[in-house]
């Protein structure tokens, strides 16, 4: 996998743009600023954007072509972030360290997938929030981006089963129109999560 996204993240353009998820920009503003944890951050849109801010940025992708375009974008932004490379299913930060943890597309294989959210339920701080935003199975029919393997698009009960510690704010399947950049955009079936750690 970290060949493939080095590949796709090598392109001079940020291929899903450089302004946040519309989802994850709309509940960070409902929140007061603390510290954030982004897995998966790819280009960096999401973590600029909450630095930008005023959130403590700590952001990793399996991808050195990402990690390079997310530190060009926070300098073009005059922001700073911390962001490692690595593997999802491995990479680690002190328990109860973060206000919020978002999942922005961040598709993984089953197994990566669980350790994943295991760990990101122990580094939230109690009352911290979970945000995600993801394709489920029926964005194969679309063109409009993410896995054609269906064992990394999601479904409720998988997120319910995963998050199952933390409070249930929003579990919601929907079909929207998604704009970022080249790679996201037209019709999309996603589903949107949030969650308290109690």
């Amino acid at each position: 996998m970290k060949s493939f996204w080095d590949e796709r993240y090598s392109a001079k353009e940020y291929i899903y743009g450089e302004e946040p998820n519309v989802f994850f920009a709309d509940e960070l503003r409902k929140l007061k600023p603390g510290t954030i944890i982004l897995p998966c951050d790819g280009e960096g849109r999401n973590g600029v954007y909450a630095a930008a801010a005023g959130w403590t940025v700590r952001a990793f992708d399996g991808s050195e072509e990402g990690k390079a375009k997310a530190l060009q974008l926070a300098k073009l932004k005059k922001v700073q972030i911390e962001y490692i490379t690595g593997d999802a299913a491995t990479i680690t930060y002190p328990e109860n360290s973060a206000d919020a943890v978002a999942f922005i597309y961040a598709h993984l294989p089953p197994d990566i997938r669980k350790a994943a959210h295991q760990h990101a339920i122990k580094w939230l701080k109690p009352g911290g929030i979970l945000i995600l935003e993801v394709f489920n199975p029926a964005q194969l029919n679309n063109t409009s981006g993410g896995p054609k393997d269906i064992a990394m698009l999601y479904t409720e009960e998988m997120l319910q089963k995963d998050f199952a510690p933390l409070e249930t704010v929003l579990l919601q399947t929907l079909v929207t129109t998604i704009d970022e950049g080249d790679r996201h955009q037209g019709k999309a079936d996603i589903i949107r999560y949030i969650g308290i750690k109690k």
